[in-house]
């Protein structure tokens, strides 16, 4: 990485992208090499100007900040990426933490955390508005309970346990139902009560428990 970070900028409002602007340039140690309003742009610039940092509104026309997660991922580019995003969820601060993004900063609170979440995602660490921390500190725990062994497992049913090994195969719960003997409904019903169960919120959340132990199942 050269003295100056290269930033690539992209960011679908033009008000907030021309604030975004002053801030970051008024750092000299950062450089905003190109910048665009459309995702998929965003993604062609990325790939031919291959910036340290690519600072991404979640939401674009063409593709969102985590389709270009996904394609970064899939080419395995290097740039790094820090989300703009006036989201609060949980689920969606983990889907852009397992998609391999280091940064994640609140709009409302760009202004203070922008340019501190650069210089961090640039030198290789993660950075999340601190409005936010608390999730962090619980994915944290639940991964250190994961290792520990204490994952809730013995809380679900020998059906949910079944249920649960379909769902770490990548099954709809359609095809989990077709496969069970059982309606749709059923299946749904099953997911929400391990869910319950397993303190887990977010549509994406029991997927990723399944995934990480689905050779416990």
């Amino acid at each position: 990485m050269s003295d100056e970070i290269q930033i690539l900028m992209a960011e679908d409002h033009p008000v907030y992208r021309d604030g975004l602007r002053q801030f970051i340039l008024a750092d000299p140690a950062m450089k905003i090499v190109a910048e665009t309003g459309n995702g998929s742009e965003a993604w062609r610039l990325v790939r031919e100007l291959d910036p340290d940092v690519a600072v991404l509104d979640l939401d674009m026309p063409g593709m969102s900040g985590l389709d270009i997660a996904r394609a970064r991922r899939q080419e395995r580019l290097t740039f790094e990426i820090v989300f703009l995003t006036m989201y609060r969820e949980e689920d969606m601060l983990n889907e852009a933490i397992e998609l391999g993004a280091k940064g994640y900063v609140l709009k409302e609170s760009a202004a203070t955390d922008i340019l501190q979440g650069i210089r961090t995602v640039a030198a290789g660490q993660h950075y999340v508005s601190s409005a936010l921390s608390g999730f962090l500190v619980k994915r944290a725990s639940f991964a250190t309970d994961l290792r520990a062994g204490d994952s809730g497992l013995a809380s679900l049913t020998p059906a949910e346990r079944r249920i649960l090994k379909l769902i770490a195969s990548d099954k709809t719960s359609k095809e989990i139902a077709e496969a069970l003997g059982v309606s749709p409904r059923t299946v749904e019903n099953h997911r929400t009560n391990m869910s319950a169960k397993l303190g887990l919120q977010g549509s994406h959340s029991l997927l990723k428990f399944a995934f990480e132990n689905r050779s416990r199942l």
